[in-house]
């Protein structure tokens, strides 16, 4: 689409034009690594199209939209080092070329330069900028905590995963938007509105990764299928399973859970059986459909022109165009 493929170049040039390249070099070369390795930079473009959708020029929203992306690729630096990863698309993570306290103090620094892109707007706009990208940072720590949590834990509830992907994965889809909204100077049901549609749609687009790691192509998924079964992460297919699997489906696919089984496709084949057999698959499907409809009825609120809300009922199909 071309609308959104404008958004992103003029986000892209603004990221290269301000992207810093300072001393110590140790500190900046990290942030200018990581920010460069790519990725389909929905949130930033999110940001510019919220402020387009109330006639204001994008590019007003340039500064918002940064510190929403810098603030993203913080979380990715220190989630790398959480979780020991070796690559971030396709390239070494920044502990892994560099070293985990120069990735931790990177992403210290990119913390703190997310909130400074803040400082270019009114006091008034600042204010609410910085209190919305604070409530939402507090929200993506707590989701984080939750899913570490969940790594340990055989009792957690389909609602308590619902609401872990919410706050780690959703709530940043809905900053990104209300903050254009907000410098826009949209009104406050209007902004709720944007927000909504942001959350729903990430809850959404997080569920459909779920289900494609299992049942995607991998030449349309992007990746190698059954990873999150060889992992052992108890996404939202591992949880309808036990929910609606009988009492011997639940308890060979806590045995499978279980085991470090060497058998990687047998055990993928396996749980993929389970998947289906007990109906996780469908119900999976079918809350995807729920959250796209949630958040697109979420549009219907908004007092913009039917033009500006096709725009966004557009980008949405476009990020949930990832089928099997």
């Amino acid at each position: 689409m071309e609308y959104i493929k404008k958004q992103r170049r003029l986000f892209l040039d603004h990221l290269s034009k301000n992207t810093l390249h300072s001393e110590p070099v140790n500190l900046y070369e990290p942030i200018a690594y990581l920010l460069a390795l790519g990725g389909k930079r929905f949130r930033p473009i999110l940001t510019l199209m919220a402020a387009d959708c109330f006639d204001t020029n994008p590019k007003e929203a340039l500064n918002a939209a940064m510190a929403v992306e810098v603030f993203h690729n913080f979380t990715l630096m220190h989630d790398d080092i959480m979780d020991a990863a070796p690559l971030r698309r396709g390239k070494p993570t920044v502990h892994y070329k560099w070293n985990v306290n120069t990735a931790i103090l990177s992403g210290d620094a990119m913390l703190i330069k997310a909130y400074q892109q803040l400082e270019s707007y009114s006091p008034s706009l600042f204010n609410s900028l910085t209190r919305l990208l604070s409530q939402t940072a507090l929200e993506v720590c707590e989701g984080q905590q939750h899913d570490i949590d969940f790594e340990t834990r055989d009792d957690v509830s389909l609602q308590e995963y619902l609401t872990m992907i919410t706050q780690k994965t959703a709530v940043l889809l809905g900053c990104a938007l209300q903050m254009g909204a907000i410098v826009a100077k949209a009104s406050e049901s209007d902004s709720r509105a944007l927000y909504q549609f942001g959350v729903q749609l990430g809850i959404a687009f997080q569920l459909q990764d779920d289900y494609l790691d299992t049942f995607g192509d991998p030449a349309v998924f992007g990746k190698q299928v059954g990873g999150d079964i060889v992992e052992n992460k108890k996404t939202i297919l591992y949880h309808y399973t036990l929910a609606l699997g009988s009492s011997k489906q639940q308890q060979e696919l806590h045995n499978q859970f279980a085991s470090s089984f060497s058998q990687t496709n047998q055990k993928i084949k396996s749980v993929k059986k389970l998947f289906l057999e007990t109906g996780a698959a469908k119900a999976t499907q079918e809350m995807i459909k729920k959250y796209i409809q949630n958040a697109f009825r979420c549009l219907d609120e908004l007092q913009i022109d039917a033009s500006k809300k096709q725009i966004l009922l557009n980008f949405g199909n476009a990020m949930m165009q990832r089928s099997n």
